[in-house]
């Protein structure tokens, strides 16, 4: 019995988990226009350093810890769009050629069992 009521709360943790990140992703605009998505990144870039900065302080107020300072994140050159459109382009193409390639994989895989047949 306990074994499945802590498979039911692991079940709704994660089901909160993805509900929440599924809703913040809505929330934000990550899925629409590319623009609001690289001012998404941006902003998060700007945020997240000091953030985490200021809970390492907490915790070593907490806990009595030093923690040593950590360098500064590396900045990149990095261009969304592009990436995005080079992913989407690279699934689609894979996609269309799919059924062509299956058919060919078909074929030499009934050609081999032929063979081996004899």
């Amino acid at each position: 019995m306990v074994s499945r009521a802590w498979s039911l709360m692991r079940f709704l943790i994660k089901g909160s988990v993805a509900g929440v990140a599924v809703y913040l992703v809505y929330d934000q605009d990550l899925l629409g226009p590319s623009d609001k998505t690289q001012a998404a990144l941006h902003k998060a870039e700007e945020v997240v350093p000091p953030a985490m900065y200021q809970f390492s302080q907490y915790v070593c107020e907490q806990t009595g810890l030093k923690m040593p300072q950590l360098p500064a994140p590396p900045k990149f050159n990095f261009h969304l769009r592009e990436s995005w459109n080079s992913g989407i382009m690279t699934v689609m193409s894979a996609l269309s050629v799919a059924p062509s390639k299956a058919c060919e994989y078909s074929k030499e895989g009934w050609q081999y069992l032929k063979e081996r047949a004899k």
